[in-house]
């Protein structure tokens, strides 16, 4: 008979790479050497491609550029025709839009999140959670339709007077229009296109948190909200945030739900209960129908910048989750 491998999880191992043949042992060290190769070639594929496409919209917008430098941002005015353009009035609603749906959505996704990983019972959840999941998989323009010819109405009519009498001291919350096409429906359906990729996202982080851990706390005498809070929420903080940021690459990114019911308007303004417009919006109606050279870069200028924002919120992101994600967080 052989000789009974020493016990132990090192000695076995010993053991068994003993036994390997020379032919297996070459195949798993080019199975090794493979595995680098081809996902360190998707790293570099992924950075190659940022910036290519940083490039090209950078070389675009250099007559803008030249021509208008930062007074692009400061200034509100857009007239084709007269070849004057500034993407104030778009830039403060692409921000007040994408932060309104992540105010609101942020919390709501996260609430489902936490119900469907750690409170719902696993019935409930097998259920609950691809209703949550198919409502990312609804077309933009459906949504859209929907806010303009349902939720626009019902804004005009309820919400938007029920706020304006209570908060109208506030500018956000100014007079009502009577139209449904404004910065607040905007920002309404982007909170609903973002919460099923926080939720979802959330939820798998929720669920990859040691059991251990919440048993531990539990057995301390931690109640289950004390669980979630001390224990849960720290883990996973850091994987919360990048959860966030991509809804706000939707939120920020998104052009043809918007533009259905935000108006259109390049006015600088802070009231919700106007029309406004967002950058992704306002390059998706006016490039394909440019009318000037210098029209097309200023275009290109409005996705630089959308490019800079999507770029700096993910550093922002980054930094955060490493400063304050926690030792033990799972996302990292």
């Amino acid at each position: 008979m052989s000789a009974t491998p020493p016990a132990g999880t090192a000695s076995l191992k010993l053991a068994r790479s003993n036994r390997q043949s020379p032919a297996r042992k070459r195949a798993d060290r080019f199975g090794d050497i493979a595995l680098f190769v081809i996902c360190a070639a998707a790293a570099v594929l992924a950075l190659l491609v940022l910036i290519l496409i940083a490039k090209e919209v950078i070389e675009g917008a250099q007559p803008a550029i030249s021509k208008f430098g930062l007074e692009f941002v400061t200034n509100s005015e857009w007239a084709p025709p007269l070849e004057q353009f500034g993407g104030k009035g778009v830039i403060l609603g692409t921000l007040i839009t994408s932060a309104m749906a992540l105010l609101i959505g942020g919390p709501v996704a996260i609430s489902i999140g936490i119900f469907l990983a750690l409170l719902a019972p696993t019935s409930v959840r097998n259920v609950i959670s691809p209703l949550v999941e198919m409502l990312a998989a609804i077309p933009s323009v459906i949504l859209g339709f929907w806010g303009l010819l349902i939720l626009g109405p019902v804004l005009v009519s309820t919400i938007e007077p029920f706020l304006h009498d209570t908060f109208g001291f506030i500018p956000l919350f100014g007079a009502p229009q009577t139209t449904g096409n404004s910065v607040f429906n905007a920002g309404l359906i982007l909170t609903i296109m973002v919460i099923p990729i926080i939720a979802s996202v959330s939820r798998d982080l929720f669920m990859a948190v040691p059991r251990d851990l919440q048993d531990g706390a539990a057995a301390l005498g931690s109640t289950r909200w004390e669980v979630i809070r001390g224990v849960v929420l720290p883990t996973t903080l850091s994987g919360m945030i990048a959860a966030c940021l991509l809804g706000l690459g939707r939120a920020l990114g998104e052009a043809i739900a918007v533009a259905q019911v935000i108006g259109g308007s390049t006015e600088s303004h802070l009231s919700l209960f106007k029309p406004g417009g967002t950058m992704a919006s306002l390059i998706a109606l006016q490039f394909p129908s440019a009318v000037s050279k210098l029209h097309t870069a200023s275009l290109y200028y409005l996705a630089a910048l959308l490019l800079v924002i999507g770029i700096a919120a993910n550093l922002l992101a980054s930094w955060v989750g490493q400063r304050f994600g926690g030792a033990g967080g799972v996302a990292r």
